[in-house]
């Protein structure tokens, strides 16, 4: 831990679903007191068993009020919501900093998650840190935007903010069983994009060390290093799971039976360098390969 950043006293997590969760749990177990927002009456029932202090949060609500009494200086915030449905612009983001604009002492530190997304198609070449964003669909356009206001609003405010570009999560309970069993297509491998993963578990992990060791104002590439492809994901999963393959279709085909979203992904190709990450926050990876992660 870099020795000039204590823990907090308080962690606060605006969006505690699934990731948020097993944050909480990495803090609570060292002694540090969380409260997560959610507007979920579900996801608060679910931080209630799990011994997190849950609060009703609606960031599409702008008369919600919930933060303006809590004291949270020198601690720690975590921003995990994801923006809206539609269009360029996070007002989620928008609005959570104009309710923070009430708030007096701001947060020392504030960990966002954004997403790899940002970067746009690569054709299967390398990004780092320093590759200019490229978004190319709306939901990508969103987290960057997100990203910029909340940089600008941390150096208006002298906040230490490290943002964690994420790549596709996974874990036991987010797998695509269900369009392995429902046998939905998937491109031929040849011409399936390269894509980034990390485990869930090891997301945890990073978001908790980024608070602890990033340095102000960076941002972290987040994904297990390994080179895969979208095709070989289902196929590790089927074969892991004891299913027959997902038949494999071209792109005419794709594009006839495919959702939206889903082609919106495999038209996207990209391989995340994860070195900063590893270098900086000194992390070791609980699960480097999906291989590992699926024995697990």
């Amino acid at each position: 831990m870099n020795p000039s950043i204590k823990d907090p006293k308080h962690v606060f997590i605006i969006g505690c679903g699934d990731i948020g969760r097993r944050v909480a749990k990495i803090w609570l177990d060292k002694g540090i007191q969380v409260t997560g927002f959610s507007r979920s009456e579900r996801t608060l029932e679910k931080m209630q068993q799990a011994d997190i202090e849950g609060v009703h949060y609606d960031l599409d609500d702008p008369k919600q009020q919930n933060l303006i009494n809590i004291a949270i200086k020198d601690n720690l915030l975590y921003y995990f919501a994801p923006p809206p449905g539609m269009g360029k612009l996070d007002t989620r983001m928008a609005g959570f900093l104009a309710l923070l604009e009430t708030v007096s002492p701001l947060p020392e530190r504030i960990v966002l998650i954004s997403t790899s997304g940002v970067y746009g198609d690569h054709q299967g070449g390398w990004v780092n840190e320093q590759t200019p964003p490229k978004p190319m669909v709306e939901r990508a356009y969103r987290r960057l935007d997100a990203e910029q206001q909340l940089t600008l609003f941390a150096q208006n405010h002298d906040i230490h903010l490290v943002i964690l570009r994420v790549a596709g999560i996974y874990a036991a309970d987010r797998l695509p069983i269900a369009r392995i069993e429902n046998k939905v297509p998937i491109l031929h491998e040849s011409l399936a994009p390269q894509t980034n993963r990390i485990h869930a578990d090891d997301l945890a992990t990073i978001c908790v060390t980024a608070a602890q060791r990033g340095r102000a104002g960076a941002v972290y590439n987040v994904s297990d290093g390994s080179n895969s492809n979208m095709t070989d994901y289902f196929n590790q999963i089927a074969k892991h799971l004891g299913l027959p393959r997902p038949p494999t279709i071209d792109w005419p085909e794709a594009e006839r039976v495919l959702s939206k979203g889903m082609l919106s992904y495999l038209k996207e190709s990209r391989r995340m360098d994860n070195r900063l990450m590893l270098e900086e926050l000194g992390v070791t990876l609980r699960y480097p390969d999906l291989a590992k992660g699926l024995k697990a």
